[in-house]
């Protein structure tokens, strides 16, 4: 593998394992690496639901095996992984999942970092809220494991406050990174766009003005709505049928007309102006490739301009830096 520029583009390994088989995972791999990525982000619960076991854990072990794999590519890659979601028992889900107690985190860790041949990882999430344990006790379990930092997924804003204070009161690591879901379009208020299955999934004002205001990295899961953005065969989902959405449309295919781009790359340059890291979760290295283009895209002072046309009409724009 040859050395490139570090892309900002986080690849989600979610599916590896289950519905993309080794090969073209371990190609996906080796071409995010040759053209300069370095985050990749799984889950000890991926994919439970596309496995014959009802079990996570196929994406950890097919990343482990990678690493084995590739002498040396360690040194060029960070490891995310996601603890707190995996169903206790095959279709218990979510009514009964590992969540987020002392005793579950050092388990799930544990497990995690077997699977993946590792023994510490450099991002750790909390996967989503568990309101049956205080986030305290959880916080407190973080702080004895192997990992460079903490990050949480699908929390709202003021549960994240009181970790990162707990923390700092103990003397740990406080979380420096949120992970939601965010992409150029608005869903209607209270709808979950398809593949946010939490309440407190999608990426608010209130929760970007608090990543902004505590310098904490944003990463945006399923920013490219699963490829409706330029698949014909797969529709816009209905959640984004509104007046603003169709204002929004319209100067993105300005935008990727005038860029010669796609409406997806645009999408993905545009958060990533906004400091949202996108995390793609493709199947094929066509996709990957114009992703990686995507967040290489610049767009112009103007095109940004237009871009947030939508918001100054009267939408506010969660993703606005402060």
């Amino acid at each position: 593998m040859t050395q490139a520029t570090q892309s900002p583009l986080v690849l989600g390994a979610m599916m590896f394992g289950t519905t993309v088989d080794e090969r073209t995972s371990f190609a996906l791999l080796d071409r995010f690496v040759e053209r300069g990525g370095s985050w990749i982000d799984t889950a000890d619960c991926y994919a439970f639901w596309a496995a014959d076991t009802g079990r996570g854990g196929d994406s950890e072990r097919l990343l482990g095996r990678w690493l084995v794999a590739r002498p040396g590519v360690r040194d060029r890659v960070r490891i995310a992984t996601k603890l707190g979601a995996e169903p206790l028992e095959p279709g218990s889900w979510p009514q009964r999942r590992e969540g987020l107690s002392p005793a579950a985190v050092r388990a799930a860790f544990t497990g995690s970092l077997d699977r993946l041949g590792l023994d510490r990882v450099d991002l750790l999430w909390l996967h989503q809220e568990d309101r049956s344990v205080p986030i305290e006790d959880t916080v407190e379990a973080l702080a004895g494991l192997g990992a460079d930092r903490f990050g949480v997924s699908n929390h709202p804003a003021w549960l994240v406050e009181r970790g990162r204070a707990h923390a700092r009161a103990i003397g740990a690591r406080p979380f420096d990174a949120l992970q939601l879901n965010a992409t150029y379009l608005r869903p209607r208020p209270g709808t979950l766009p398809p593949g946010v299955a939490h309440r407190f999934g999608i990426l608010s004002d209130e929760q970007a003005d608090y990543a902004a205001e505590h310098q904490m990295d944003l990463w945006a899961y399923t920013p490219l709505l699963s490829g409706a953005y330029d698949n014909p065969a797969k529709p816009i989902p209905a959640v984004y049928d509104h007046p603003g959405n169709t204002a929004r449309l319209a100067v993105l295919d300005e935008v990727a007309a005038e860029s010669g781009a796609s409406r997806g790359q645009v999408v993905l340059a545009w958060l990533l102006g906004r400091g949202i890291r996108p995390m793609l979760g493709g199947s094929k290295l066509a996709q990957l490739d114009s992703a990686l283009e995507g967040v290489a895209l610049k767009l112009s002072e103007d095109q940004v301009q237009r871009l947030d046309a939508p918001d100054h009409a009267g939408w506010a724009d969660p993703y606005a830096r402060r």
